[in-house]
């Protein structure tokens, strides 16, 4: 999905013009705000795929390399009982986010920790991840859960774990334009829904913008989550890691 064509020929089609891979290119044109949802649109353009994998991926990302649709597909091809992978997530095992992405002039990677395997987690960011098509026939976007424009990765991974599907981060690099998010009122209340409808089986959620649970005043841990950002934001500005 995109809706500024510009960021999208610059970024993610100029660096699909070299692929060595074969693939199913579907744009989800919401420049006229066709979609209500990121969810509604998303839906929309994965019920199109015949591909065995389905790609979701943000407008402003270079996949850096040539053969990065044929690397990841042979990763992906060594995953036995795949949900969804991305290139950013989080667990309870990690204090930190595991991720190869790069960002900024110059690039330099946007997480502490980097990976050469696949590492299982509960989340994936929602900038790049990938479903099998098999999954995605039986399991959607939650467009009334995730009605807005955050989280619906979260949700996805949430509910194909749910299934007993896995959940990976792969060992595969790639350049995000946009740095790490900011909250909104839309993040707040969809957040809210996640907790209210996966605490009896995921409880915290561990996501790439912070980690949420069901036994805090969701207040609190949202000012909690604010003070990290800024924080983080602050150190990557001054160069600390």
């Amino acid at each position: 999905m995109y809706n500024n064509y510009d960021s999208l020929n610059k970024y993610l089609l100029k660096s699909l013009d070299n692929q060595t891979a074969d693939y199913e290119l579907i744009l989800v044109d919401n420049t006229k705000k066709k979609f209500n949802s990121a969810s509604e649109a998303l839906n929309h353009g994965g019920k199109m795929a015949k591909g065995e994998y389905i790609i979701f991926v943000h407008q402003d990302v270079d996949l850096l390399s040539a053969k990065f649709l044929e690397d990841l597909e042979q990763i992906l091809d060594k995953i036995t009982n795949l949900g969804i992978a991305g290139v950013a997530g989080k667990s309870e095992l990690n204090r930190f986010i595991i991720s190869n992405i790069k960002q900024g002039k110059p690039s330099k990677y946007a997480a502490k920790i980097q990976i050469t395997e696949t590492v299982n987690v509960q989340t994936v960011d929602e900038c790049f991840f990938v479903t099998p098509k098999t999954v995605f026939d039986r399991v959607k976007f939650d467009e009334k859960v995730c009605d807005g424009w955050h989280l619906y990765a979260v949700d996805y991974c949430l509910s194909v774990g749910e299934m007993n599907y896995a959940v990976y981060v792969v060992p595969i690099s790639l350049y995000h334009r946009s740095v790490a998010g900011s909250f909104s009122k839309d993040y707040y209340s969809t957040i809210k829904k996640l907790i209210k409808k996966h605490k009896k089986n995921f409880d915290p959620i561990y996501t790439t913008m912070g980690n949420w649970n069901s036994y805090y005043p969701l207040s609190l841990q949202i000012l909690y989550q604010i003070i990290i950002l800024y924080y983080t934001k602050f150190r990557q500005s001054t160069g600390r890691r």
